[in-house]
């Protein structure tokens, strides 16, 4: 960590300062005076007037006392007034939407899920999810949220902020976010879903260690996230990551093209990968597409099926097209049907791509075990709590 630069005006340096010692809290937790003082290098003056005017502003308080010091001031903890404000995340899917909640420290409330049972009144589904994200703020922090973060399929304009679709997701999801930003003053960010998936990924799962590296997402339908040299790229229009459009070789000799999905979409989506488990002769379980696929997957990773070679094959055209234009050096494989197929499914996509491609590239596996989307849409809104509340990054 570096302290305030020489050459920096003293407000400067106060909200560098500022954002350096928050920053540390948030991360490590309580922390006397001297610890902080010993992780910035700042002086004892300047952390004791730092620390005094952070509780001033309520961003910070003591909490007991060190058990490692003698009783007095030093033996003083600070850490985050985690209550100070509060986020919202959003992930809104074609079936349902799942909210999320967290403190300013991150402490997360238990998610809330509420699914769509019909198409006839959507517009009092909306009202529902409006009324639970303003009774999940006031029951259990109460006040207004500072931030809201919705993930939804579709392309997000980065200038704009508006959600467009790109021809099959539910309309009524850019409703719900114009619904969200009238009931609410505070900022309403919209990011598309696997963006926030591969946050996720990013900050909790298998990529920590990757400032380059791609997620891609095979769900219900096929969608990459890419980050770049540590920061999530999402092109001109919003439009970056949508290999579900990308097309690629069919060697099903299944559904012709006018009967599903285009592109990648058609072949790794839900749906065609049930149909191609039936064609090899797989029992493939009824119900909601998407867990059924995951289970057949998750079936024949265990027994080695040739049903996942071919479904491995699919998948390494897509991942050969992100290879050798992007270089990501890393693509996680996420989304329900991605985590199911585990190692079995990364290791045969893997080998297909090495035989196509001069470029190295590891596969891993997503470790996010609940809600990517849901977790990287709570960060996201925290980021810009952050920001706002603490200073901007340095």
């Amino acid at each position: 960590m570096k302290a305030e630069k020489a050459s920096a005006s003293p407000r400067t340096a106060r909200t560098i300062n500022n954002r350096l010692v928050l920053d540390l809290l948030h991360r490590q937790g309580s922390m006397t005076a001297a610890q902080v003082r010993k992780l910035t290098g700042l002086s004892r003056a300047t952390i004791s007037d730092l620390l005094a005017r952070l509780q001033d502003d309520g961003l910070i308080e003591v909490r007991g006392a060190s058990d490692a010091v003698q009783p007095g001031p030093n033996a003083r903890l600070y850490q985050l007034r985690a209550g100070r404000a509060h986020v919202i995340g959003v992930d809104a899917r074609t079936d349902s939407v799942s909210i999320g909640a967290a403190d300013l420290a991150g402490n997360r409330l238990p998610d809330r899920r509420l699914p769509v049972t019909g198409t006839g009144d959507l517009g009092g589904f909306i009202a529902d999810v409006v009324q639970v994200v303003r009774r999940t703020s006031l029951e259990s922090f109460g006040q207004a949220p500072h931030t809201i973060a919705v993930g939804a399929p579709g392309v997000v304009d980065p200038g704009t902020g508006a959600l467009r679709s790109t021809g099959w997701p539910p309309e009524w999801h850019a409703e719900m976010v114009a619904a969200l930003r009238s009931a609410f003053r505070a900022t309403v960010l919209v990011e598309n879903e696997v963006n926030l998936a591969a946050i996720a990924e990013h900050r909790l799962g298998v990529a920590r260690d990757r400032e380059t590296f791609a997620l891609l997402w095979l769900g219900h339908g096929v969608g990459a996230g890419l980050l770049l040299d540590g920061r999530l790229r999402r092109g001109e229009s919003g439009g970056a990551g949508e290999v579900g459009f990308l097309v690629v070789p069919d060697r099903s000799g299944g559904a012709s093209a006018g009967e599903r999905l285009p592109g990648l979409h058609g072949l790794a989506g839900a749906e065609p990968v049930r149909e191609l488990a039936r064609r090899h002769g797989l029992d493939v379980p009824s119900g909601d597409a998407v867990q059924a696929a995951a289970q057949v997957v998750a079936r024949a990773a265990g027994d080695g099926q040739p049903f996942l070679d071919e479904l491995a094959a699919t998948i390494a055209d897509g991942v050969l097209a992100l290879c050798v234009v992007l270089d990501p050096g890393c693509v996680v494989l996420g989304g329900e049907i991605g985590r199911a197929g585990g190692p079995a499914l990364a290791a045969r996509v893997a080998a297909a791509v090495g035989r196509l491609s001069p470029i190295p590239l590891s596969i891993r596996v997503s470790e996010v075990v609940d809600n990517a989307v849901l977790a990287g849409a709570v960060l996201t809104a925290l980021d810009h709590a952050h920001d706002e509340l603490f200073g901007p990054p340095q």
